[in-house]
């Protein structure tokens, strides 16, 4: 299956939760998982509401008031041995990972020293659990997402009055590539949890994709504004293959440059990638009288040809270029991240009429997450890609 979220009202935890459930993940289900984590005995109330004349649900985490300081370590221990399923704990780790480290960047502090009231308390880690657990059970195994409703003005936060969007919000959606907007509601309409659940969970950002639907959930958020109604749709089914795959008519445009210091070439190659080519590469060559050269390839989509063409010129020694047309085929692919001893890292899955065919990890997140880590990049690739390979290769059926 395949999940796409309707942000337009925004993203909570609460939101999110009560999305997963009102599509149907089963409650009892959520209420195991949390019950594992041992952090106080939590009781989750799920009710129906009515936002703006549609139907949604309604979560609300309640948790006993304490004197008891938790700290991110302490929470983090909870949730590696709550016992649940390993994409959980991983995903869970990872949300929570980027909520206490966008938290402890917005007060130029440490991650460590972030206390678990100062990102929304028991509640916020609840939510994420509930959340990944939703996802699992309703057998969602690539979620995307549209453009998120940040809204603006100003909210009440631990340390006093703070803008919309928070600080944290900004950075977990900058880091995940999301696109933002303030909407049309003068209200805090992301909040950092759903910010977190989004930038982990979300491989991709678009309008709603090609689908046939199959469930529809309706999580509620707190309040009922005039200006929309405040509650985010999930919708779950399969995609629908279109019946050319691929990217169709692209141009190549070719030179063999003799002449050009062969130190230059990288930075020619970023250059074109960055004038909208979609991929450029060279081929070794002898030319006439013996002479070593290279030829330059560069596949283009035909809106971009002036550009790049140009940029061409301007970053190489060649006179002159060859252009022709080819019809590109290319594989479905999503992007989604997998944790290595809770450090997140990229992968990338094709798919060839829904089934997974070709698995790669990032290799720049391998080498930041071995730095993070102070391990071999060699072995830190080995055990991203055994983690890509258990969820999507093994069993692509699953998350």
């Amino acid at each position: 299956m395949t999940g796409w979220l309707d942000c337009s009202a925004g993203a909570t935890g609460e939101m999110l939760l009560g999305a997963v459930i009102d599509a149907g993940a089963p409650v009892e289900a959520v209420r195991i998982a949390l019950a594992a984590l041992e952090i106080g005995a939590i009781r989750l109330e799920v009710a129906t509401v009515e936002r703006g004349g549609i139907g949604a649900t309604k979560v609300d985490v309640i948790s006993p008031r304490t004197s008891v300081t938790r700290t991110v370590a302490h929470v983090r221990d909870r949730i590696e041995r709550a016992g649940l399923d390993g994409w959980v704990t991983a995903a869970a780790l990872s949300a929570f990972a980027k909520l206490t480290e966008a938290s402890a960047a917005s007060q130029r502090s440490r991650p460590e020293l972030v206390h678990l009231h100062e990102i929304g308390g028991i509640d916020a880690v609840c939510d994420i659990v509930g959340t990944v657990v939703g996802l699992r059970e309703l057998d969602i195994r690539s979620l995307t997402a549209s453009t998120v409703t940040v809204g603006t003005g100003m909210a009440a936060g631990e340390h006093g009055l703070m803008p919309v969007p928070p600080p944290s919000v900004i950075t977990m959606l900058s880091d995940a590539g999301a696109p933002v907007w303030s909407g049309p509601a003068p209200y805090e309409m992301c909040t950092p949890t759903g910010a977190a659940l989004l930038a982990t969970l979300v491989s991709d950002w678009e309008p709603l994709p090609e689908m046939t639907v199959r469930r529809v959930g309706h999580g509620a958020g707190r309040r009922d504004f005039d200006e929309l109604p405040h509650l985010l749709r999930l919708l779950v089914g399969e995609r629908t293959a279109p019946d050319r795959p691929g990217l169709g008519q692209q141009t190549v445009l070719e030179a063999n440059v003799d002449d050009l210091d062969p130190r230059l070439w990288p930075g020619v190659l970023d250059g074109l990638l960055a004038a909208g080519a979609v991929d450029a590469w060279l081929t070794p060559i002898v030319m006439k009288k013996g002479r070593p050269a290279h030829t330059l390839h560069v596949l283009v989509p035909p809106a971009r040809v002036d550009v790049v063409r140009d940029a061409v010129f301007a970053c190489t020694s060649t006179i002159g270029l060859r252009e022709y047309a080819v019809t590109k085929h290319a594989l479905d692919r999503e992007h989604a991240t997998v944790t290595v001893d809770g450090v997140p890292v990229g992968v990338k899955i094709a798919r060839l009429r829904g089934r997974v065919v070709n698995i790669s990890v990032e290799y720049d997140d391998v080498r930041a997450a071995a730095e993070r880590l102070g391990r071999p990049v060699k072995e830190t690739l080995q055990a991203a890609g055994a983690a890509a390979h258990d969820r999507f290769g093994a069993t692509p059926d699953r998350p």
